[in-house]
């Protein structure tokens, strides 16, 4: 059993872990919940519970945490994570402050757990799109990965609360204060800040976690990401290219084996994945799965998932999960 820390434990991503981790039955021995200096003293629910807010501070190594949680932005997890881990406690950061450091491991369960070594104590939780696509991704695999283009229909759970609020403003006909445009009955090419050469950040990063996660360099790989009007829940629509020549049903029944994917594909029932269905599960939803009459052995998958769930808390979680077990065994 193990002194469990929630570092941002009053932001949405926060809140999520904390539920997650009662949920998946983490092995919590003592739960802590820490935020900035206004919010100690208020309280956050663990198991019906209250668990009351402590600032957080440098105070903090002294703690004796054993498994630390961030999901308070890049600049803590700059700042603290690294204090933490080199006392010992084993740290998962939902930031992207680490992401891409070569000697720090980024880690979906059901597609690179390998990457995790028995000393690791610092691991990085990818983006949510990310995290969502290399779950689908990762079962095929043995047809060979050649090249993946993303588009992404992301929720405005990912933007926060705020995103969530602009949504409801727009609904009102409010002006919106989080985005530079209205979200309500209008969809933003545009999440995260634009870069030089005209991707955004967003698209950036899913990029170059998708090459980390796979081991795959020089893999070409692009990005659209689009931020819509729905509350929870992002849906990715993957292109892929294979090295080799595969059949659609034989994309379909490597995605029916693979651990935390659910395949929803009979368009003669109108049965694909939705917002709807994946909100508030830690499964990753694929289907419209058919063969791109553009392009030689290459396909489309629709992929959808919790963004605050599995694209963030849970798989927070699990990675805890998986670099104890790392550890205890070997």
């Amino acid at each position: 059993m193990y002194h469990v820390a929630v570092i941002g434990a009053t932001g949405a991503v926060g809140q999520k872990m904390l539920q997650v981790l009662a949920e998946l039955d983490f092995p919590v021995r003592q739960i802590s919940a820490y935020a900035s200096a206004r919010s100690a003293g208020k309280t956050v629910q663990f198991k019906g519970q209250d668990v009351t807010i402590q600032a957080l501070s440098e105070q903090i190594t002294e703690d004796g945490i054993d498994v630390a949680l961030f999901a308070a932005g890049g600049t803590i997890s700059e700042q603290y994570a690294p204090l933490l881990a080199a006392a010992g406690t084993l740290v998962v950061d939902n930031s992207s402050a680490f992401r891409m450091q070569a000697d720090i491991p980024l880690v979906v369960p059901e597609v690179n757990p390998q990457s995790i070594g028995p000393d690791d104590r610092l691991i990085a939780n990818p983006n949510c799109s990310t995290i969502q696509s290399v779950v689908a991704l990762a079962p095929l695999q043995q047809f060979g990965l050649q090249r993946i283009n993303y588009t992404t229909y992301q929720a405005v759970s990912g933007s926060g609360q705020k995103g969530i609020e602009d949504l409801a403003r727009g609904s009102r006909g409010e002006e919106p204060v989080n985005y530079p445009h209205p979200i309500h009955d209008n969809i933003l090419p545009h999440i995260d800040v634009f870069l030089p050469d005209g991707y955004t950040k967003e698209e950036q990063k899913m990029i170059d976690e998708t090459r980390k996660i796979f081991r795959l360099p020089e893999l070409p790989v692009s990005a659209t990401c689009v931020r819509v009007p729905v509350t929870n829940a992002h849906s990715v629509a993957i292109n892929v290219t294979f090295e080799q020549e595969t059949t659609v049903e034989a994309v379909r029944e490597a995605l029916r084996q693979a651990p935390g994917v659910v395949l929803v594909d009979d368009v003669s029932q109108n049965q694909y994945p939705m917002p709807l269905d994946a909100s508030g599960t830690d499964d990753v939803y694929v289907g419209r799965i058919r063969q791109d009459q553009s392009l030689a052995n290459t396909f489309h998958i629709w992929c959808v998932a919790d963004n605050i769930r599995k694209g963030a808390a849970s798989n927070a979680v699990q990675v805890a999960r998986q670099a104890l077990e790392s550890s205890i065994h070997s």
